[in-house]
């Protein structure tokens, strides 16, 4: 293991790897000279607003356009030769959509658009939509994913025959017997959990700016994305143009969180729009349609079994898991990412003699589900980690002391596990440890023994997991996901006064990209960073990456900007050799400069001589000059492991159902960190959105498909107030197989939360006989959990309400 506080002695790394490096991009941001979306503005540009379904399910009987409003007002029948958004997993057994970009003949979600209005300003066209009237065939329609799988359930897709898109089982070590272990085992444990549906809020919501250029031939997208290259690939399918017509430009993304990943049916239309009227357009979303038209995700619903020995030890893991998929396969990660993952990851760190998962992705008549920071991960750990408290309930033992039994030990790796994850390094049960002399176990206990002075309850709670990051394509392919990343390409260019150019095809929206590729090319090139320009977002510029998710950047585009660092180094070193008149072997590369016998030439030298005085360079230098191009790939795509252990004190007040957050430490092992103020800060945030998970965010529905929160006077979001002081313990356990020993770590933040949170609650609560088995743990849920005990105890008792 890693050392950090050596690492940050040696002078020599003050900006390169495990340098807290405080971050270039602050600079504009801090001064107001980030560019968004929104803040882009071109001559002669209209606005575009949309007509939304007030309905969750029907057929569109009829569109009236009202008078005056010729060429300003769009439905499907005026979009020619636009093709309907597919993404189609390869899994075998999955029903394809087709989602249109804009509804025709029927309607499958509120706020599923069905005509596109364009005026001088965003007032002036959503007037115009208002005008627009939409004759509906209401439909009824199915909202609980359980209920859709009845048989009597309405269809989503007519189609079909059913509202699954595809179920999965994974059975692993089936030549062990589960009814023997069913039979025989000492310790079982059930459980019904459920996580609620909620929306993405990023601060800055989605947007389109889009002009054709009439001398390139070519449409202009300007859009907030995660993925340009992926979001490219979309457009120009749906469109009916090669992708050299298409260029997608995303400026300053204020925050992804997975939402500023898939392809919008507006950006399509309005990529339509600006070809047909060879003007600019712009469509800004505002927070309703965010919330209630674009951005779910998250719902879960697990029927979980575990079967454990008297003293704690895992036998079996038997599951069968729902998501709610809602309306159609969102591209480009389909409609199956999340329930493809629970079956491949439930296990997590821990070992086992049998286990079966099986899965199945519900249609119903809501917004798509997209793939949420921590993707599945937030649910499985939810699940595995409230079933391994009731395994330590059942055996008589802390919490710790069950997952400590059935970890994953460190002279065991790398270690593959029950669905074959290939673990790649770590000291998970160290990882426990630490966490729970951070949070001080016995003198929680010894609170909860002596009880609060104003009344509430104390608990303690915990949860372990690995976030798999950097997936690569084996991964991906085996998911069925229609994009599967493959090596990761970078391009890195010096220009004539020694600024290194990185271009690369991953984009930044909060991870500080800016700052760590710079410090990658620092560590091997000794370049000050503040020479280093990063370039990122423009496909007219960068090369074709599949872009930012899954906790993949800094592993991947770091690893490219590591590799071709050092083959434009070795570049460097021969030229500078022949100038200092000095054989390669008696050169050597420090501080930026290759270093002779008697003299040096800096890389700004060498860059000058490239360009400028080419008549100095040696005869057989090599031709493809100071611009490397290279695409990387780690010795293993199975992706690297990451991992954490959340521990959590809360107080409960039974009364008014309040959950308060009391303490909360963080052990973390995200390999080898490439700026630890970095990483802390993505784990500070991704705290704060479990913890919205845990305790606030929901998106319910009515009966009829209503979303009942359309504003974030509705939809809740914890605050600074709601977030504690959380303390973050390192350990860095080097990854074998990426080019810095680092791992993915962008998500880690918010898988544990709610776990750890869930089961603080139900250890604060459990003296009292109740237990919450669902996500959010609201004080409406308290309440009722705590009434419903009131009542059952008098009912058996025989007293009167």
């Amino acid at each position: 293991m890693i050392k950090r506080a050596q690492r940050r002695a040696d002078p020599n790394r003050a900006q390169g790897i495990g340098a807290s490096l405080p971050r270039k991009e602050d600079e504009r941001f801090m001064h107001g000279r980030g560019e968004y979306v929104p803040n882009i503005r071109m001559v002669g540009m209209l606005d575009v607003a949309f007509v939304r379904s007030p309905i969750a399910h029907g057929h569109i009987v009829g569109i009236e356009k009202p008078d005056g409003f010729e060429g300003a007002i769009f439905t499907l029948s005026d979009l020619d030769g636009v093709q309907p958004i597919v993404a189609n997993s390869g899994l075998p057994g999955f029903k394809p959509s087709q989602q249109p970009v804009l509804a025709s003949g029927k309607v499958r979600q509120v706020g599923e658009p069905i005509a596109m209005c364009v005026a001088a300003s965003r007032a002036a066209a959503e007037d115009i939509a208002a005008q627009v009237f939409v004759d509906f065939e209401e439909l009824p329609a199915v909202v609980d994913m359980i209920d859709a799988r009845r048989d009597d359930a309405p269809l989503v897709h007519e189609a079909w025959g059913d509202n699954v898109f595809l179920e999965t089982l994974v059975d692993a070590k089936a030549d062990v017997d589960l009814e023997a272990i069913r039979r025989d085992a000492p310790i079982r444990v059930h459980r019904r959990l459920r996580t609620a549906r909620q929306s993405m809020a990023p601060m800055e919501g989605r947007g389109v700016v889009a002009h054709w250029d009439r001398r390139l031939a070519q449409l202009i997208v300007h859009t907030s994305a995660q993925m340009p290259h992926i979001t490219r690939t979309g457009l120009a399918g749906c469109l009916g143009l090669d992708e050299g017509q298409v260029r997608v430009i995303a400026p300053d993304v204020g925050g992804g969180f997975g939402y500023k990943g898939i392809l919008l049916p507006e950006e399509v239309c309005c990529g339509w729009l600006a070809m047909h009227l060879e003007r600019p357009v712009r469509w800004i979303e505002d927070r309703r349609e965010q919330l209630t038209a674009n951005a779910n995700c998250r719902e879960h619903d697990y029927d979980i079994t575990a079967y454990a020995s008297r003293d704690g030890r895992l036998l079996a893991v038997d599951c069968e898991a729902h998501v709610d998929s809602g309306a159609y396969s969102s591209y480009p990660f389909s409609a199956c990412l999340e329930a493809a993952q629970i079956g491949s990851i439930l296990p997590g760190p821990y070992k086992m003699d049998r286990y079966r998962c099986r899965t199945w992705s519900v249609a119903t008549n809501k917004p798509p589900i997209l793939p949420y920071r921590g993707v599945a991960r937030t649910g499985v750990c939810y699940a595995i980690e409230t079933v391994m408290d009731g395994v330590a309930l059942a055996a008589g033992i802390e919490p710790h002391e069950v997952r400590l039994r059935n970890l994953v030990e460190p002279h065991e790796m790398p270690y593959d596990n029950i669905t074959s994850k290939h673990f790649d390094s770590g000291d998970y049960p160290q990882a426990v440890r630490r966490a729970i002399a951070a949070i001080d176990l016995p003198s929680v206990r010894a609170r909860q023994a002596r009880g609060e002075p104003d009344g509430r309850r104390i608990g303690f709670g915990m949860a372990i997991f690995c976030e798999q990051g950097a997936h690569g394509t084996s991964v991906y392919h085996g998911w069925g996901i229609p994009m599967v990343p493959g090596r990761e390409p970078a391009v890195l260019r010096l220009t004539p006064d020694g600024i290194l150019e990185v271009r690369a095809g991953v984009h930044s929206h909060g991870q500080s990209m800016e700052t760590t590729l710079a410090q990658i090319a620092h560590e091997v090139l000794g370049i000050d960073t503040d020479r280093v320009r990063i370039v990122l977002g423009d496909t007219g510029v960068t090369p074709y990456s599949t872009g930012t998710w899954g906790s993949r950047s800094i592993v991947m585009a770091g690893g490219a900007v590591g590799r071709a660092a050092k083959e434009l180094q070795a570049r460097l070193i021969k030229i500078g050799a022949w100038l200092l008149q000095d054989r390669v072997d008696e050169v050597r590369w420090e501080a930026g400069a290759v270093v002779g016998k008697d003299a040096r030439r800096t890389l700004e030298e060498i860059a000058r001589t490239w360009y400028l005085a080419p008549q100095l360079l040696p005869p057989d230098v090599d031709p493809r000059g100071l611009e490397v191009s290279t695409a990387y790939q780690a010795q293993r795509d199975s992706g690297t492991f990451s991992y954490a252990c959340h521990a959590v004190v809360v107080a409960v007040d039974t009364a008014l159902g309040q959950t308060e957050i009391l303490d909360y430490a963080i052990v973390e092992d995200g390999g080898v960190l490439i700026n630890p103020m970095v990483v802390d800060g993505q784990v500070f945030g991704g705290v704060a959105q479990g913890i919205g998970t845990a305790l606030y965010e929901a998106m319910p529905y009515s009966e009829d498909g209503q979303p009942l929160a359309s504003t974030l006077a509705d939809y809740l979001l914890p605050g600074a107030t709601e977030v504690p002081a959380i303390r973050i313990e390192h350990m860095e356990t080097p990854a074998p197989y990426t080019e810095f020993g680092q791992k993915g770590i962008g998500e880690s933040g918010a898988i544990g939360p709610p776990a750890a949170i869930a089961n603080a609650v139900n250890d604060a609560l459990r003296g009292l006989g109740v237990r919450i088995d669902q996500l959010p743990v609201t004080p409406k849920a308290i309440i009722a959990a705590l009434a419903a005990k009131r009542q059952a105890t008098d009912a058996a008792t025989g007293v009167l309400a």
